[in-house]
């Protein structure tokens, strides 16, 4: 049986009106049980994320951002893969390994590499294979050389592209992840790279999935250890320095849902592919979908400031499913809608302006976006200068 305790967030001082979510989740509808929700990891830092829905079903220190290794090396695809939907770049587009490139990241380096002479020209679609496959060096500082000029410039543009997409706390010094005091990123933010990339560049994502790729001379088989495994796994890529331990960035699919690990810190390539297994198979079997609203079904109520109406009623984006463990124990469900308060008018019908955030008490986390379900359109001089006396009086806490 779940327990619900609903609470009320809105940003600064806000306040929301949240109906109360009727969770049917009695003996009957719950799953199998298993033995418990708790799970051990010998990662120093860990998530398990819910590609479709975003909820976090497990985390151990995941906001602590640590150097990321070969892992930051997804942010460099994410630039490539928008360069090439915008038509910016074609596969076929050629690029020059450089001294700087064949040094730094080549053969010369002793660290993974596709081994390209210098001065070699080489595809774009070839490169992409060559980091995903191979964690290929040579091929990134290649490709941030072609694009941007230099490796630091490079950088900054994968930065500002990790703030458009949402990670507000990654940083990066390089295209490759070698050893750079600017490179740290947070498992937290790794596992949102990655859910962005398969959702985002479904027509790349099918190159985390390659097992071997074959240039010049060489065969390179993917560094990934979790695509050789039975578990549905399909991406994304691993990472090791001496001072982080051994990563991975991992998704697996199995039926409709699909989940995503990261964690670092883990002492050996063994335990970085069994404890990534144990974690995927672990949330696939513990873990069920619940529908908690129909599509259209108003959720609660957020406060507006200048509208016509003071309140703008929400809904999901059609039903709002979230995951819970399946074991029969008591459990307590914390909900709250969280939006930054107060919301100003004019407000248009289908606007995101908040989320539905519930938390069991075995700490897994789903968050999911709430929409204004009505227009609210701005209101006159008297009204406006009403909401503001209430906004001072009472911090909009009604």
């Amino acid at each position: 049986m779940y327990f619900l305790r609903a609470t009320c967030r809105g940003g600064r001082g806000g306040s929301v009106w949240l109906l109360m979510l009727v969770l049917a989740l009695s003996a009957g509808l719950l799953a199998t049980p298993v033995r418990s929700a708790e799970f051990a990891t010998r990662a120093k830092h860990a998530i398990l994320m819910d590609a479709d829905t975003g909820a976090v079903l497990f985390e151990r220190a995941a906001n602590v951002p640590v150097p990321p290794a070969s892992m930051s090396k997804l942010m460099t695809l994410a630039v490539v893969f928008r360069a090439l939907k915008d038509g910016r770049l074609k596969p076929e587009d050629e690029f020059l390994i450089s001294e700087n490139a064949w040094r730094t990241g080549g053969a010369p380096s002793r660290t993974s590499a596709m081994l390209i002479p210098i001065n070699t020209k080489v595809r774009l679609d070839q490169l992409l294979q060559g980091i995903i496959v191979q964690s290929g060096n040579d091929a990134c500082i290649a490709i941030a050389e072609g694009m941007a000029g230099s490796e630091a410039a490079f950088a900054k543009i994968m930065e500002t592209e990790a703030r458009r997409i949402g990670l507000k706390t990654a940083r990066f010094g390089n295209s490759t992840g070698l050893p750079h005091p600017d490179n740290l990123v947070s498992m937290r933010e790794l596992a949102m790279l990655g859910r962005f990339l398969m959702r985002t560049y479904p027509d790349y994502y099918k190159y985390f999935a390659q097992k071997e790729f074959v240039y010049r001379r060489h065969r390179f088989i993917n560094r990934n250890p979790l695509l050789f495994l039975d578990i549905g796994a399909d991406g994304l890529k691993t990472g090791f320095l001496s001072e982080s331990g051994y990563g991975v960035v991992g998704s697996a699919k199995q039926g409709t849902r699909r989940l995503i690990v990261a964690m670092n810190g883990l002492a050996t390539k063994e335990d970085r592919k069994t404890e990534a297994r144990k974690l995927l198979e672990w949330g696939f079997r513990s873990f069920s979908e619940f529908k908690i609203f129909d599509a259209g079904e108003v959720v609660g109520q957020a406060l507006v400031w200048g509208g016509e109406r003071m309140y703008v009623p929400l809904t999901g984006n059609g039903d709002i499913k979230i995951l819970l463990p399946r074991f029969n124990l008591k459990q307590t469900l914390s909900a709250s809608i969280v939006y930054q308060s107060p919301l100003k008018a004019p407000i248009k019908k289908g606007d995101q302006i908040a989320v539905l955030r519930v938390v069991t008490s075995a700490q897994a986390t789903n968050e999911v976006p709430l929409y204004a379900a009505e227009d609210v359109p701005a209101g006159g001089f008297m009204r406006k200068g009403l909401h503001s006396l209430l906004h001072l009086a009472f911090k909009w806490v009604l």
